[in-house]
């Protein structure tokens, strides 16, 4: 599995969470429901954007042994996002 992060503009959060390479989140309320959160005042139907990915995890490891892939990251140019804060 993947640790992907995704961003949310309307509420300003980012959310890690891991799933499969097949799988595809395009709402906060899939990303909620995937990562175990509350909705919270956000609607379930506010679209969220994808990050550069983190790390996978292979079967059989445990989460803190993660197996980090070198990737490019090109910025996304938000100044508030955790991965560009400097």
């Amino acid at each position: 599995m993947i640790t992907y992060e995704y961003y949310c503009e309307a509420n300003g959060k980012t959310v890690e969470v891991s799933h499969r390479m097949s799988e595809s989140l395009k709402t906060w309320g899939e990303l909620c429901q995937k990562a175990g959160i509350p909705l919270e005042k956000t609607p379930k139907a506010t679209p969220i954007e994808r990050l550069i990915s983190g790390g996978l995890l292979f079967k059989g490891e445990s989460s803190n042994k993660k197996s980090q892939l070198p990737m490019a990251d090109p910025g996304c140019g938000r100044s508030n996002c955790c991965r560009h804060q400097h």
